[in-house]
Order: structure tokens, then C-alpha cells, then sequence
């Protein structure tokens, strides 16, 4: 059962969250400048004039399949060489190929023979992951480590893992313009959306205390208007699963508009509960309704967005983060993509907390 009445209390919060996945959610700024630092020190510029034939990114659980799916939404088909996003090293691997692995679990037994087949054929192999293990010593020496310095839970190393790959792309030239020093400008928005979320402020003044409440006791559907904003999407479904036991359904708009069920079970949502509706007599389904939560990153409106790829609009609440990231900011999809994912992160815990998912450490 959700107790609301914990979000308002600032001391009660801090004594649920023992565990202090609060605090880690804060760390999203800190994370980004830790990894930036960690990608110097690793010698990612010394890449820089190289034009792999592809970037292969290796998908594994945790953050880093986020991570891949944010980074290939975000350079898209302007990229200059083929992103590949896959579960393990292709076997056409070579010397000509740039590779980025990355994940929080050192015993990854399949990662650690990818990581050790592409140094093996002589490709360029970038690194992220706990120092000791498996994965590590399968890189040793021959792939370019950079180290996670920011200890967090399970879940909540999304902006490390992308601020790696943004690294690895920016030192190849394949982001647009260059990121250069644009990782303290990702790093400064999520302090600024670490500040808004803060467990002092009053749900209406928190976006992510008032997205817990919006979807409490409700099917969340979160759908992106945008490739960007669909990644995120996904990234939210498995926070919500993590850290508050929801189960969540994320998808492309237009993928989503293709599934009838869903699209009644909206509309049934808007309409509301029948006050005449006897439960006992016509005790109806035993889902919770659904909650639609439309996710935007781009520049243009996302009510037409939604219009222009499905032909209707939505009953939704929406998070198009323009206010925080206005538009004509250079690398805003970035910046509103990492501000989005936190809010969905801290929703998720603090709807964890407020359910008592997440037990006290």
C-alpha cells in the first residue's frame, strides 16, 4: 500500500531510506564528472584522428544496455560509421573496430570472453568496469580502463555509463560539433534536477515526488515521442521494476498506438470510474488502470509529435523538460534525455519508499 503521507515528511524519508538510494540518486552530476576525469585518465583523447571502421557497443545488464540504447538514439543516422549495439563481439571484429564495454558486474563470465576475443583481434577496446574480476583481468593491459569511482546501487550508474560512452564518441569525432567540455554542462543540468528532487521539497514543487503519486496504483505507460526519449522510456520501465516493483510498459508512440488493447485501456482512463459501478456485481479487471506518461526530448511540441505519427492525441501527463533545457541549447536532447532518466530514477525510489519496496539498509 502506498503511504503518501512519506513523501511529505522529509525526516521520515531519511529513515526509511537506510539504505540511502536517495543520496546515490544524487550522484547523478558527480557520476558524469567521476567518469569524464576517469576517461582522461584512461587516455580516450589519445583516439582522437581515429576513424574506426564501427563503434560496437556491448549491451549487458545493468546501466550499460541503457547506456548503448541512449548513445545510438542519440548520434543516430548522422553518425559517420555504423553504431552497433549487440550482446556480445561479432565475429567480424578487427583491428579496424573501436569497442566499448561496460558493465557493474566483475564476474560476467560472457563479457569477459567478448572483452578478451576483441583484444585478441587486435581491435581498440575501452573498458568500464569494478577493478578486480573476470571482466577486468580480460582487459588487462590491452584495453583502455576506465575506472568506476562512485560506488552506487544496482540501477543507478546510468549517467556514468553514458557519460563513457559520450567520451568514446566525442574522442572519435562522432558527436556532432564535438562534446569537448559539454560533459560539465550534462553534469551541472543533473545537479540542477538532483536539487528539484530533493526530499525537502513538497511534492508539488518535486517532479519526481509528483510523478510517484501520479503513477501509484496505476499500469505506467511511458511512451517517447522521439528515439531519444523511447530509450529513456525503456530505462524507466526496468528503475520502476528495481527499485518500486512496477511493472511498466515502454515503447515508441507509434509502436504503441499499433496496440489496440492498450489504446482502449487509455481512453477507458480518461473517461474515469463510473461512480454508479457496483464492484461486487461488475468487479471488472483486476489490473490497476493506466497511467500514460509521454516522454519528449526534441525541440518541436509533443502533443504534435504525438499527432503527426499516430493521428490522434493523448491524454498523458508530460515530461518535455523544456523549462529546465530550452530549446535552441546546444546538445539539448542530451541534456533533457539525462534529466529525464533521473526523474525516472528518483520517482522510482521514492514510490519504492513509499510502498516499502525498498527496505530500510
Amino acid at each position: 500500500m502506498l503511504d503518501d503521507t512519506l513523501l511529505a515528511d522529509p525526516a521520515a524519508l531519511a529513515t526509511a531510506d537506510g539504505a540511502g538510494v536517495l543520496r546515490a540518486v544524487a550522484t547523478a552530476g558527480a557520476q558524469v564528472r567521476s567518469a569524464a576525469q576517469s576517461a582522461a585518465d584512461a587516455g580516450l583523447a589519445d583516439l582522437a584522428g581515429h576513424r574506426p571502421r564501427a563503434l560496437v557497443v556491448l549491451r549487458r545488464p545493468g546501466a550499460s544496455g541503457a547506456a548503448g540504447e541512449l548513445l545510438g538514439a542519440l548520434l543516430g543516422a548522422q553518425s559517420p560509421v555504423p553504431f552497433v549495439l549487440t550482446d556480445v563481439v561479432p565475429s567480424w571484429v578487427g583491428p579496424l573496430d573501436v569497442v566499448l564495454a561496460q558493465s557493474a558486474d566483475p564476474t560476467d563470465t560472457e563479457l569477459a570472453e567478448s572483452v578478451a576475443r576483441a583484444v585478441s583481434r587486435g581491435a581498440e577496446v575501452v573498458l568500464s568496469a569494478p577493478a578486480e574480476g573476470p571482466v577486468a583481468s580480460a582487459g588487462a593491459g590491452r584495453a583502455r580502463f576506465v575506472e568506476p569511482r562512485i560506488p552506487v546501487p544496482p540501477g543507478l550508474d546510468l549517467p556514468r555509463a553514458l557519460a563513457v560512452g559520450l567520451s568514446v564518441a566525442s574522442a572519435l569525432q562522432l558527436w556532432p560539433g564535438g562534446l569537448d567540455a559539454h560533459l560539465d554542462s550534462l553534469a551541472d543540468a543533473l545537479d540542477a534536477e538532483a536539487e528539484r528532487n530533493q526530499p525537502g521539497h513538497e511534492p508539488f514543487m518535486n517532479p519526481a515526488k509528483s510523478l510517484a503519486l501520479r503513477i501509484a496504483e496505476h499500469t505506467p505507460l511511458l511512451w517517447g515521442t522521439d528515439p531519444a526519449a523511447t530509450a529513456v522510456a525503456g530505462h524507466g520501465a526496468t528503475a520502476l521494476a528495481t527499485h518500486a516493483g512496477v511493472v511498466a510498459y515502454s515503447a515508441d508512440i507509434a509502436q504503441a498506438a499499433t496496440a489496440t488493447g492498450l489504446r482502449r485501456a487509455v481512453d477507458l482512463a480518461e473517461q474515469g470510474t463510473d461512480v454508479f459501478r457496483d464492484p461486487f456485481d461488475d468487479p471488472g479487471p483486476d489490473a490497476p488502470p493506466v497511467r500514460l506518461v509521454l516522454l519528449a526530448t526534441g525541440e518541436d511540441d509533443p502533443g504534435q509529435v504525438a499527432v503527426r505519427r499516430t493521428g490522434r492525441g493523448w491524454p498523458a501527463d508530460l515530461h518535455h523538460p523544456v523549462d529546465e533545457i530550452a530549446r535552441g541549447t546546444r546538445d539539448a536532447g542530451l541534456l533533457r534525455a539525462a534529466v529525464l532518466a533521473s526523474r525516472l530514477d528518483a520517482a522510482a525510489v521514492y514510490l519504492g519508499l513509499a510502498t516499502r519496496t525498498i527496505e530500510p539498509a
